[in-house]
């Protein structure tokens, strides 16, 4: 039986870290003891294939932190899985979302909470300093930024927020980095803390490259789209719906204008009145569908609040 909830709760996705997690562990417990905080941690081993579970399990022993937990997936399932897997064995007040890199310090982690300690609902870190992503990251901030006018600069990095933040949000796959978007969006209360990124320790980036970019910007115009018009779809659909047809009907206004006025006949014309009359009114039903699969889902939401303790 395992003794009274922890305040805070360090949640540590992890994929291919076996070699870090030595040093994570002991200076997860060296940070705890200096600070007297009562704190626990919960590791989600993402699929690797390096046993980083079985390092972790054996770091913990040896760092004293015999309370921590650590999970398994099958197979690489992304970070946001695993923070989810996470959440829900953690017992914490707080969550601090931490990475098994150590690029960033434990001795953040105090910081963070006393953050959250003065009313924030969620603290977001902001890398400060050099780092070799900074072109990429800056651009990336500053569109999510101008989209949804959230009061902080850097939406992956280092994170602290209270438990019933996560449990209120609906995160899909990869939208970790969005946490922030969603929580502003849902109204909580957002505070920035900025931290050092240090160069990884052992083994190589698990997320980097091109991919990654283009990953990240279609996720951009995912979560916009959810947020603007997830809730009123009719109004992005049946507006576009409404568009088609009305260039349809100009299209068809002008073809006749040619066939009668000028004596000029042009088929193609009458295919596109017809394209445009029928895309506009596929649009429209597809509206009215996708109303009636948001009201489907908000009425899922409410059950799960209402079950929630």
């Amino acid at each position: 039986m395992r003794d009274e909830p922890p305040r805070v709760s360090v949640i540590v996705p992890a994929y291919d870290e076996a070699e870090n997690m030595p040093e994570l562990f002991a200076e997860l417990s060296a940070t705890f003891a200096a600070h007297e905080l009562s704190a626990e941690v919960v590791l989600v081993d993402d699929g690797s294939a390096d046993g980083t579970a079985e390092a972790a399990r054996a770091a913990a022993a040896s760092a004293g932190l015999d309370a921590a937990v650590v999970l398994r997936h099958r197979a690489n399932r992304g970070k946001t899985e695993a923070m989810l897997t996470a959440s829900e064995a953690a017992r914490g007040e707080y969550l601090v979302l931490f990475d098994a890199d150590l690029q960033h310090s434990t001795e953040e982690i105090p910081r963070f909470v006393a953050m959250l300690d003065e009313g924030y609902d969620l603290v977001a870190g902001r890398k400060v300093g050099r780092y070799k992503k900074r072109f990429v990251s800056s651009i990336y901030n500053g569109l999510a930024r101008a989209i949804f006018r959230v009061p902080v600069r850097d939406l992956n990095s280092m994170k602290a927020f209270h438990a019933d933040v996560l449990a209120g949000l609906t995160l899909r796959h990869d939208w970790h980095r969005y946490l922030v978007v969603l929580a502003h969006a849902q109204g909580y209360r957002l505070g920035e803390l900025d931290i050092e990124l240090h160069p990884r320790r052992h083994g190589e980036a698990k997320f980097s490259g091109r991919r990654r970019i283009m990953v990240g910007m279609l996720d951009l115009v995912s979560v916009w789209f959810q947020l603007v018009f997830g809730r009123k779809p009719l109004l992005f659909f049946g507006t576009s719906g409404l568009v088609l047809i009305a260039a349809g009907g100009l299209t068809g206004i002008v073809a006749l204008v040619l066939r009668f006025g000028f004596g000029l006949g042009f088929r193609p014309l009458l295919t596109l009145v017809v394209l445009l009359v029928v895309a506009g009114l596929l649009l429209f039903v597809l509206g009215f569908l996708a109303e009636m699969m948001a009201q489907l889902r908000d009425e899922l939401e409410e059950m799960k609040r209402d079950r929630r303790p």
